[in-house]
């Protein structure tokens, strides 16, 4: 049983919440647009 393909073997040694994974991302994913849009504003606005 000592087969490393076997995929019972290979267990998460970490429990991962899937929902909150992907949560996380779109929240991040957000927040790095609005701070992109804001840099991008502000930069119109002073160019002007």
């Amino acid at each position: 049983m000592n087969d490393p393909k076997h995929p019972e073997l290979h267990v998460y040694e970490e429990g991962r919440d899937d929902l909150m994974d992907t949560a996380m991302g779109f929240g991040v994913f957000f927040i790095v647009l609005i701070g992109i849009a804001v840099v991008a504003t502000v930069v119109s606005v002073l160019v002007k």
